[in-house]
């Protein structure tokens, strides 16, 4: 449930009301914390609502990377991109007016509240959509 560069840390799903923090892990990616555990990454399943407690702020990519970014709205819904690459980060959050941000690209300690977990795929279509990017590691030998 989590990106692949948090399979090594302790983590669990998602619950609807959970209140969660995004942190660096160390891992080379940021992500969600337990309220609870910040040691313990939330995974959080495609199609998820989110709600943030403040003004979105992320980091930017290109000319001025070390600029900040404020997203204008407040609620989200976490998604999958660059599920065909391998070496990309997939979780992403998209915003009401259609913009799509890395969860990596955000700033640590913003904190968010669980509002809806996605439904229950009916159709082959609606299970493709909520599959999350899988990869296996194969030893070169």
């Amino acid at each position: 449930m989590c990106d692949y560069s948090l399979h090594n840390v302790k983590s669990r799903q998602a619950k609807v009301g959970d209140k969660l923090t995004t942190r660096n892990f160390g891992t080379g990616t940021r992500g969600f914390t337990a309220s609870e555990d910040a040691n313990v990454a939330v995974c959080v399943l495609p199609g998820t609502e989110l709600s943030f407690s403040g003004e979105v702020t992320c980091q930017t990519t290109g000319l001025f990377p070390w600029r900040s970014k404020v997203v204008n709205h407040t609620t989200a819904i976490f998604r999958q991109v660059n599920k065909q690459r391998v070496a990309a980060h997939h979780d992403a959050l998209e915003f009401a007016d259609g913009q799509i941000v890395l969860l990596t690209l955000l700033a640590e300690g913003q904190q968010a509240t669980v509002l809806q977990l996605p439904a229950e795929p009916k159709t082959a279509d609606e299970r493709e959509k909520q599959k999350r990017a899988a990869y296996v590691l194969t030893r070169v030998q």
